[in-house]
């Protein structure tokens, strides 16, 4: 693509994400695989690699943030919980989509012809990016505004439970298929005044407790041991 071609893609890309650069490098280095860069000479350490990693933990404090202070009542798993549901792999390529990431990211000859513009793991890498490159140039600030606004919506459908996702089907559906059986929840302590119950309830399958879960009522206790249950049985990152 000629320079100035790509020049006008990047400033349409950037009116998308509602942000514009003061140092345009950060954003066209957010959109270069390391494909793209190993066949250019020198052009190793050039690609979005290192702004992932950044832009991985910058959207996990300010979504942490955002959980913390929206829901004051909430305790920690269920914050945990919400926080893996929200950052998870499905999330934020449906939201790298939506940006056409894809179409943006610069890839190797071998990585574009195997369909890597439409591979989930390129395109949530891509999507970090953009953010580290935005915390990099504007600070926490500006990042924090643009994140905020990609997870609106998102936030918006957090149900009073305390949840997004339903674990409970998703552990029944596991467990009818892995142990032929049906997840057991059982409340093994309710403690706290009527106004401000604290529940721990555990979940029994396969002839033993695989994860116990907390929640000011037995709905969201019972979530968030399914929860610990998908992450013992190691399909958390499948799920979440």
């Amino acid at each position: 693509m000629p320079d100035k071609s790509r020049s006008s893609e990047l400033k349409k890309f950037e009116r998308r994400v509602k942000y514009t650069f003061r140092n345009k490098k950060l954003l066209a280095q957010a959109l270069v695989h390391r494909s793209y860069a190993y066949e250019r000479p020198g052009g190793k350490g050039s690609d979005n690699e290192r702004l992932e990693f950044l832009g991985d933990a910058v959207l996990g404090l300010v979504i942490s943030g955002s959980i913390f202070i929206r829901f004051p009542d909430f305790l920690e798993g269920e914050m945990t919980r919400i926080r893996s549901a929200l950052v998870s792999r499905q999330t934020l390529e449906g939201l790298a989509r939506k940006l056409g990431l894809g179409k943006m990211l610069l890839l190797g000859k071998g990585e574009a012809a195997s369909g890597g513009a439409e591979q989930s793991r390129n395109l949530v890498g891509a999507y970090e990016a953009v953010i580290g490159a935005i915390y990099v140039d504007g600070g926490f600030k500006k990042v924090g505004k643009f994140i905020e606004e990609q997870f609106k919506a998102e936030l918006k459908r957090i149900p009073e439970g305390g949840t997004t996702k339903d674990y409970k089907s998703i552990l029944q559906e596991y467990t009818s298929k892995a142990y032929k059986a049906t997840p057991k929840y059982t409340v093994v302590s309710e403690e706290g005044p009527e106004h401000r119950k604290h529940f721990e309830v555990a979940v029994l399958f396969g002839g033993m407790a695989r994860g116990k879960g907390e929640g000011k009522n037995k709905k969201s206790a019972e979530q968030d041991a399914a929860y610990k249950a998908l992450f013992n049985e190691g399909l958390l990152d499948k799920t979440a």
